[in-house]
């Protein structure tokens, strides 16, 4: 059964606690993982990017010179690829980047990060990340004590969206905040620190591991 660190609110110790064996503590499947990480940055693209042929580019219509007689290379179009101000050769255009992935191989590779870092002792539990007003000062003060600030890159994980929470972390370097529900395997990957609240461990458990 894989453990974690637990703490209180203010940063003391509060012991240890025993995480979801179903989520922390899996099969580690890298390459699964490395398939999800891709397809989440694949994923992230717009593909907006465009280019112009030489069909595309306007003007061009008239031949430069007459063909024959003049001394110099033949030239049909002013917007040919090899003229400045030409149209692309095989330029990008806007396409789908998509990469789909079937449920079950999502939740193995976030199962196998999650299990990954739980192993590393980098998962950190926090009775309650509920603050009543917005406190960067106070959230950097626990990461801190949690053995997460300055120095590693954290995840905050939270099980809704606590508005107050969510302001006094944004603020702060190397620190993201997500929700339970939709923790992804690229924000673990990402993340060398963990810190999740105690109702947003029941929630994931509740998510991924039913």
């Amino acid at each position: 059964m894989a453990t974690a660190n637990c703490f209180e609110k203010d940063g003391k110790s509060a012991g240890t606690v025993d995480l979801p064996k179903a989520l922390f503590d899996a099969e580690v499947n890298e390459f699964v993982v490395h398939e999800a990480v891709v397809a989440y940055l694949a994923n992230q693209r717009q593909g907006t990017v465009n280019t112009k042929e030489r069909s595309d580019v306007r003007g061009g219509g008239r031949k430069p010179w007459r063909q024959k007689g003049t001394g110099r290379a033949r030239a049909g179009t002013i917007r040919s690829p090899l003229w400045r101000g030409g149209g692309t050769v095989f330029g990008p255009h806007p396409r789908d980047h998509r990469v789909k992935m079937n449920k079950k191989v999502k939740r193995i590779a976030l199962c196998s990060s999650l299990t990954s870092r739980a192993r590393d002792g980098n998962v950190v539990v926090v009775k309650s990340l509920d603050f009543d007003v917005p406190r960067t000062k106070d959230f950097a003060g626990l990461l801190k004590s949690v053995g997460a600030y300055p120095d590693k890159k954290t995840l905050v994980v939270l099980d809704k969206a606590h508005p107050a929470t969510i302001k006094s972390v944004r603020n702060i370097d190397h620190v993201r905040v997500t929700l339970a529900d939709s923790v992804s395997t690229y924000d673990v990957v990402w993340a060398e620190k963990l810190v999740v609240s105690s109702a947003a461990l029941s929630r994931m458990e509740e998510v991924f591991a039913s």
